[in-house]
């Protein structure tokens, strides 16, 4: 039962929301804290959650090789959003926060979703030491020293699956735009963004069919904000890409409602150093639409950073890797090839 009401307080914020962004993200932000370009970010501290603000995100990808011979996508989300910028405690809290968690393959697709309010110990995360958790979902820091994000073990359960994972980082933090400010589109909407893309994964996938010991590369990417979109942007197309000479590339591009991209990219060498792209450096083109749970789809991209000799046709693992959430969104594992080569993961949102 409370899990159905917060169910229908997230349906009506979004139906309140119209057209003003996806999931409502382009709506107004009165009395939230928004992100500034002077402030810059400070570790281990941001790696907690940021009240003031509307929505954030610890969010986790990983492309793994199974025992068995097969390649897997693994998905961990946890949202934070506030209903109203006033404090509250206990149940009075406004805080609301939500996990999603995936197992992708090249047959399937499986997803669960949990909703849960702040402030009863359902749902949180803590600094000392990091853990972000969602009932018995978690994500929780190993390090002895150094970052608390440089060791992690993550875990999640979904009915028909589930996934114990070590992730053991093998270069920096990367501050995404400007030091950590990124800028999402061309009147200045905004948020704070910073990944750790150089995990090493090792661990064990639960499925129908028995455990899969698997080994992999894994992304985080954490970000916060009040508005991150402009009123008019109707979703984007992000990803995140693992070249096999070890650079990586965080690209995305945000839809308006004319069609256009607003376009960033990061270029991260083998040892972290970094490269920003501002707006039309990256250009993303559909090369094939699919069906997917009766929505047009496009799971195929042209990618190009001509600044970088980068031109790329990516390729999905599972074209049908929908998350059926109460947010829907298609996020799943890919494969790239052309001027370079490796997989990565490509999230679309905005699709109805």
């Amino acid at each position: 039962m409370i899990a159905r009401a917060f169910a229908l307080l997230w349906i009506c914020l979004a139906t309140a929301a119209g057209a003003q962004g996806f999931a409502g993200l382009g709506t107004d932000a009165d009395g939230f804290a928004l992100p500034s370009a002077d402030s810059a970010l400070t570790f281990p501290a941001d790696h907690g959650a940021h009240p003031d603000f509307r929505i954030e995100w610890w969010y986790l990808t990983a492309n793994l090789r199974g025992d068995d011979g097969q390649d897997y996508g693994v998905q961990w989300t946890l949202f934070r959003s506030a209903l109203s910028p006033e404090a509250g405690s206990g149940w009075q809290t406004p805080q609301i926060w939500m996990g999603h968690a995936a197992v992708t393959s090249a047959s399937t697709h499986r997803f669960a979703q949990k909703l849960a309010r702040g402030g009863i110990g359902q749902a949180g995360v803590t600094t000392a030491p990091f853990d972000a958790f969602i009932d018995d979902w978690q994500m929780r820091s190993t390090a002895a020293e150094g970052d608390p994000l440089d060791a992690l073990t993550l875990s999640a359960r979904g009915v028909d699956f589930a996934y114990a994972l070590s992730l053991q980082a093998q270069g920096p933090l990367v501050l995404q735009g400007d030091q950590g400010y990124s800028v999402k589109s061309p009147t200045g909407e905004a948020s704070y963004y910073y990944s750790q893309p150089f995990y090493d994964v090792t661990g064990t996938l639960t499925l129908p069919e028995g455990d899969v010991t698997v080994t992999g590369q894994a992304w985080l990417d954490r970000e916060w904000s009040s508005q991150p979109l402009a009123n008019d942007q109707q979703g984007w197309d992000w990803l995140s890409l693992h070249f096999d000479d070890g650079s990586k590339l965080m690209g995305f591009g945000l839809r308006s409602s004319t069609g256009a991209h607003f376009t960033s990219a990061t270029w991260i060498t083998p040892t972290g150093q970094t490269t920003a792209y501002g707006d039309g450096a990256l250009t993303l083109d559909p090369l094939e639409t699919v069906e997917v749970e009766g929505r047009k789809v496009p799971v195929r991209w042209r990618v190009t950073l001509p600044e970088r000799d980068l031109k790329i046709d990516t390729e999905p693992l599972n074209p049908q890797s929908w998350m059926g959430t109460m947010f829907p969104y298609w996020e799943g594992p890919i494969r790239f090839s052309g001027t370079h080569s490796g997989k990565g993961y490509l999230e679309m949102t905005g699709y109805e």
